[in-house]
């Protein structure tokens, strides 16, 4: 572990770039963020990283930056560091991000899915610290998610394992951005449940949906079932029942310690544990049922950590 280093994560995303200075112990001491230039393309991107990435340099001058990492959605190929596409971006088809932001910024570029940043940073530093097997799902506009098995980040080949999203779930279910009908990600994601809502608020004018921000937000059911509303708690239960059904696969096919759930709906998990719970116990065999669902310990900055633990340690795990 190289104690007297720094290093620099980045979190690529569609809506927002942030960055953060993370030093050895995984303490976030600087973060700068911008707007994603969703249509200026993968140049105009890179100068936002550099940027960032100037902003923080000349806030800590002190510090020795070990490298920057990158946490970025996908697919990607972490191995030639090139992102093969992503899907709330347009152009960035087999895009050389590695050599474009190396060239910007004159520093080691490593780059990773963002479900695999996330889970690194919680299993280095977060909710699955100390562990030798656990699973971190990410759970916002999409479904993402990484692996710890056997005490190693399970990255496949490419580095592009782990599309926890993308299981199928129900061949008969709505059809997801990949292509593929029922994925978990078309019928769990945070954008199928306000979907969801939509359709459900029609039904109910009485709810106090209608009076919360539009267009309707995971955010805003949990907030309308935690004062009780009838339609926003059958949202809750009917999400729960749908992310426990995926979860009881992960279970089934990585037997994890613990799984770790992050993104902007584990901020509803206390009203949805109850939902996991009942389809763990009555759907997953009965030595997996003992495994806990549980938070992610680094909140919102598990995939910047993460991405900045890549030059961190000795290895790339």
């Amino acid at each position: 572990m190289m104690t007297d280093a720094y290093a620099i994560g980045i979190d690529l995303g569609g809506t927002q770039v942030r960055a953060g200075l993370v030093d050895w112990s995984g303490k976030l001491i600087a973060r700068e963020s911008m707007l994603t230039d969703r249509m200026g393309g993968p140049q105009a991107v890179v100068e936002q990283i550099g940027l960032l990435v100037d902003k923080i340099i000349v806030t800590k001058p002190e510090c020795m930056i070990a490298g920057i990492g990158v946490s970025a959605p996908g697919p990607l190929d972490a191995v030639t560091g090139h992102i093969l596409e992503i899907a709330t971006l347009k152009g960035w088809e087999n895009t050389p991000i590695v050599e474009m932001l190396e060239a910007r910024l004159g520093q080691n570029v490593a780059i990773e899915n963002d479900g695999l940043a996330a889970a690194l940073g919680e299993w280095r530093y977060g909710a699955g610290k100390g562990l030798t097997h656990f699973v971190y799902v990410t759970v916002s506009t999409g479904i993402g998610g990484g692996v710890v098995a056997d005490g190693r980040l399970l990255r496949g080949r490419r580095g592009m394992a782990c599309h926890v999203g993308h299981m199928s779930i129900d061949p008969n279910g709505p059809r997801c951005g990949c292509g593929n009908p029922g994925c978990w990600e078309a019928i769990a994601s945070g954008t199928a449940l306000a979907r969801r809502a939509q359709v459900a608020m029609m039904g109910d004018p009485a709810s106090t949906l209608h009076s919360g921000p539009q267009p309707i937000d995971a955010g805003a059911i949990f907030a309308a079932a935690r004062h009780g509303d009838g339609t926003a708690l059958k949202l809750v239960n009917e999400e729960a029942r749908w992310l426990g059904i995926g979860l009881v696969n992960l279970l089934h096919r990585y037997s994890p310690e613990k799984i770790v759930l992050g993104g902007g709906l584990s901020q509803g998990l206390d009203l949805m544990r109850a939902g996991i719970e009942a389809e763990i116990a009555a759907h997953a065999m009965v030595p997996f049922r003992t495994v806990s669902v549980v938070s992610a310990g680094l909140g919102g900055d598990s995939g910047i950590i993460g991405a900045a633990s890549l030059f961190q340690f000795s290895d790339r795990i």
